[in-house]
């Protein structure tokens, strides 16, 4: 055989082979960049949904099939489906939760609404920092509201803005109302302006008490517990806990109670982390969101002490001398 031969088949194999790569990366590369493109042509931004659903039934899944029927390159998440039935507190608390660390343009539809189908007004909620919520107008956006700021408020006109085929249906808006009216907005192919006509940004907002200062303590509410932990989250945040000069190994006395009734009264640690006492003690830490907050070492405070959170729940804490 002649080698000389065989290695220029070879070789030409070779180059055919890296001929059809080279087209193939080039194919994949236009490929991708088209897509690029589209979606910056397209626009459109994320679609977050919260309700009190839950997720063993279809409910949850209609609203995402309206989204996705608006249109089938919207992206759509999930922020929470197990809130608390009828909970508007605990709703308003995970968007403010969580809204923050979502781009400028996303869109939240959230609802918990136990009102649903009576004279309760329909809004969709531009905050200052650029974000969109689609809600009932019960409270639920109460917080984002003190914490994003409001630019613009509109209530919905559901004459105009709702699923075709739905008038008859009166219990069911968040397939029927929010969901498609929130993934339009989130598509691009409803403006905010389209909406409904403007209410000034009046909106329904829920009493919650305000964390401060009394003397050498500090007061504030407990608007959520973390989870499956138990840790008991508070409204006590960085900035107002500095003004005892924490420093970390000292120790706090914290009294809970409930409508004026006492459930804990204790003392733990200032601590970085749980793993910074033992097993089963008790600590006082910054949770994610830089606030207060009380826990258990691998335990549940919130079990342990019967406690709660919500608009009639007060947290005192000082510094044991």
């Amino acid at each position: 055989m002649d080698r000389g031969a065989e290695f220029g088949r070879a070789a030409g194999r070779g180059l055919v082979c890296a001929g059809a790569m080279s087209l193939r990366a080039l194919w994949l590369g236009s490929l991708l960049l088209g897509m690029a493109v589209a979606a910056s042509l397209h626009g459109a931004g994320a679609l977050v949904l919260q309700t009190d659903f839950g997720t063993k039934d279809g409910a949850v899944a209609a609203m995402k099939g309206v989204a996705v029927g608006v249109d089938l390159q919207l992206p759509v998440f999930d922020l929470s489906h197990e809130n608390t039935p009828y909970d508007i507190w605990e709703a308003a608390y995970r968007l403010r939760q969580t809204a923050p660390y979502w781009p400028a343009g996303t869109v939240f539809v959230s609802v918990v609404d136990p009102g649903v189908g009576t004279a309760r007004k329909a809004i969709a909620l531009q905050t200052r920092s650029g974000h969109l919520f689609v809600s009932p107008d019960n409270g639920t956006l109460t917080l984002v509201a003190e914490s994003l700021g409001v630019a613009a408020v509109r209530e919905i006109d559901a004459t105009r803005h709702r699923r075709p085929g739905s008038e008859r249906s009166h219990t069911f808006h968040g397939r029927d109302l929010f969901a498609y009216v929130g993934a339009r907005l989130a598509a691009g192919t409803l403006e905010f302006a389209e909406v409904g006509p403007e209410l000034g940004g009046d909106i329904v907002r829920l009493p919650h008490p305000v964390a401060h200062a009394e003397g050498t303590a500090l007061v504030g509410g407990v608007p959520a517990l973390d989870g499956p932990y138990g840790n008991v989250w508070t409204d006590i945040d960085e900035t107002l806990f500095a003004q005892l000069r924490p420093k970390l190994g000292e120790r706090y006395r914290v009294t809970i109670s409930r409508s004026g009734t006492v459930v804990f009264a204790g003392e733990m640690p200032y601590v970085n982390t749980f793993g910074d006492v033992p097993e089963g003690q008790p600590l006082l830490y910054l949770n994610s969101l830089l606030c207060v907050s009380f826990a258990l070492n691998k335990g549940n405070f919130a079990a342990a002490h019967t406690v709660g959170a919500g608009g009639d729940w007060a947290v005192r804490l000082e510094r044991v001398p």
